[in-house]
């Protein structure tokens, strides 16, 4: 059980982290030059490197993950509720909160189970 909750978080969260960053490949479908692609790439991928520097420091501190990743999933349907309070709700919103904001309090709560394994662990072995 302890490797499960170990990997689990950290392995879904490279999935997630790759799955954000698929979006950002319809820059290539536009024709721009080298350096606009470069630019573009960078713009769409700045939310995927700040959770990969999340991953980094999550590695050893769980509950970074746990508090980012679930702060990231309640970020993103904030924006979606704003978005759909100025423009009108869609149905298809539904399932991108889903698609998006569900992966991402998944490997929140596993970084939390994570975490309070160890620490139950860690306060079992101290006494």
């Amino acid at each position: 059980m302890q490797k499960f909750l170990y990997w689990t978080p950290r392995i879904l969260s490279i999935l997630f982290i790759l799955f954000l960053m698929l979006f950002s490949l319809d820059v290539f479908s536009e024709e721009l030059g080298f350096w606009q692609t470069l630019v573009g790439l960078m713009m769409h991928n700045i939310l995927s490197f700040v959770l990969l520097i999340v991953l980094i420091v999550s590695w050893k501190y769980e509950i970074v993950g746990c508090v980012s990743f679930i702060l990231a999933g309640l970020l993103y349907v904030l924006l979606i509720l704003r978005s759909s309070l100025l423009g009108g709700f869609q149905w298809y919103y539904i399932t991108w909160i889903l698609i998006i904001s569900g992966p991402a309090f998944l490997v929140g709560i596993l970084f939390l189970l994570s975490w309070l394994y160890r620490k139950k662990n860690t306060d079992a072995n101290a006494c």
